[in-house]
């Protein structure tokens, strides 16, 4: 037993130290949560950060839609084809890209929603990828006519990927995947035309 060390008895310092260390712990004002002012104009709606994919505006009740929304997405592709129309490509632009932000939103929330109830509730994941794919299919519209509308203003450098994405969603043997790969090879990005069987 000559290995166990015996307990020496604290010396007055060490005593001292403890009692002074607990003093100022217990000393100390309690902390407090602060709680914020609210801004002026909290009670008022914010748009939509659209460059913030985490901030998202709940849809409108009774038939309206917010801007997350199919019908907020549809309202920007008329106000894109209005602004077409009066040849205001700028504002097309915008309309386009805010349209293909919603739209894409959409269908991520959805596919979220899918794989989150994918062995719970067959029917809930089923509806939830149904409705992901119908949104992807309209994002997928809204980039083409983005691209299009970048041919229009000579901005094939913004025109490209956005087409090349198409093709990657829609797969070169659809309608829109084939028509996005038109506009490549009118673009001179791509030699050889599609197959004719493809």
């Amino acid at each position: 037993m000559a290995h166990l060390r015996t307990i020496q008895p604290l010396s007055i310092s060490g005593i001292l130290s403890l009692s002074m260390l607990a003093g100022v712990m217990f000393a100390a004002p309690a902390v407090q949560a602060q709680t914020p002012k609210p801004a002026p104009g909290a009670g008022q709606p914010r748009p939509i950060d659209l460059t913030d994919p985490n901030v998202v505006r709940p849809t409108a009740t009774q038939g309206e839609g917010g801007v997350l929304s199919l019908q907020g997405g549809q309202k920007l592709m008329n106000e894109a084809e209005q602004a077409i129309r009066s040849q205001n490509m700028p504002l097309a632009v915008k309309k386009l890209q805010e349209a293909r932000q919603v739209y894409n939103q959409l269908s991520n929330f959805h596919q979220d929603l899918a794989a989150s109830f994918s062995g719970i509730d067959t029917r809930v994941a089923d509806s939830q990828r149904k409705k992901a794919l119908e949104t992807a299919q309209l994002r997928d519209q809204a980039t083409y006519r983005l691209a299009v509308a970048h041919r229009a203003m000579n901005q094939p450098e913004l025109a490209v990927p956005l087409l090349v994405q198409i093709i990657r969603s829609q797969q070169p043997t659809r309608d829109l995947g084939k028509q996005a790969y038109q506009q490549l090879q009118e673009l001179g990005f791509v030699d050889p035309p599609q197959s004719a069987g493809q």
